[in-house]
């Protein structure tokens, strides 16, 4: 059983930079394939980016590449969403998705525990 939990969310003008951090509970954190999703009013849960237990494979969705990076760190049981270069359209709550495997999934269903999520607020 894993919990997680985000941090890091809150109001910034675009243009600007935050920093999500989702910290996990348990054993084994380095086998885990993490992920972020976003979900806006009225829109689905959709993947932003995701990274393999060892931080070989990473995955961007389009709309953000270039601008948000992802990273691990398993000494801390803890994966970090460094966002620059914020939009207006990046306005979402933001949730941490974890599971055991080394597939990187790009969908929900490739997600077994989920954290509570985190607004994020960009004004245009």
């Amino acid at each position: 059983q894993v919990q997680l939990v985000e941090s890091g969310g809150g109001l910034v003008q675009a243009g600007g930079s935050l920093r999500l951090s989702c910290a996990a509970s348990g054993r084994f954190f380095s086998d885990y394939t993490m992920g972020w999703f976003r979900q806006a009013p009225g829109k689905e849960r959709d993947l932003v980016a995701a990274i393999s237990g060892n931080s070989v494979i990473t995955y961007y969705a389009d709309s953000v590449k270039g601008r948000f990076t992802i990273s691990r760190d398993n000494a801390k049981n803890t994966v970090y969403l460094q966002m620059n270069s914020l939009k207006y359209e990046d306005t979402a709550v933001y949730y941490c998705a974890a599971d055991r495997h080394s597939v990187v999934y790009t969908t929900t269903h490739g997600y077994a525990y989920w954290g509570q999520g985190t607004q994020v607020t960009v004004s245009s």
